[in-house]
């Protein structure tokens, strides 16, 4: 089922749900991309791959829903490498961001201990601290 409407606009009933509570920005770039993908590859997974690594050029995740990034590019080892590519992925969180761009995220998330982490540490509580606001949002949706 394609992702846009005939105006180019995402169909928000068929986004994920965090695209959802993000940005048409967001939800627009998911959308045209994996309908691109769809059109190209035939395959649901590898379109849904293609849509996130677009979004993720253009926003990081922070808790429930995607954000703008202050400067576009790959957010993380496995977005730099492209197909075929097996790297950790960081699931939104732009672990190409200064350190302190991700001790503001994780402020902003309330993250426990965050003033004494490592950059490796902070994306992964930020990460974590998405998940749990993820999972939160969609037990308030149901």
């Amino acid at each position: 089922m394609p992702k846009t409407t005939k105006r180019g606009d995402a169909r928000k009933d068929e986004l994920p749900s965090t695209l959802r509570r993000s940005d048409e920005k967001a939800q627009r770039t998911f959308a045209k991309a994996y309908d691109a993908a769809m059109e190209q590859y035939d395959d649901e997974q590898r379109a849904h791959q293609v849509a996130y690594a677009a979004v993720k050029h253009t926003h990081e995740r922070i808790g429930d829903h995607w954000e703008p990034k202050d400067e576009a590019g790959p957010s993380d080892a496995q977005a730099e490498g492209g197909v075929g590519t097996d790297r950790p992925t960081a699931g939104g969180v732009d672990a190409n961001a200064s350190k302190e761009h991700l001790y503001e995220v994780a402020k902003e998330l309330d993250v426990p201990g965050r003033s004494s982490m490592s950059k490796d540490e902070l994306v992964e509580a930020i990460q974590k601290a998405n998940e749990r606001e993820t999972r939160k949002a969609r037990e308030e949706e149901a």
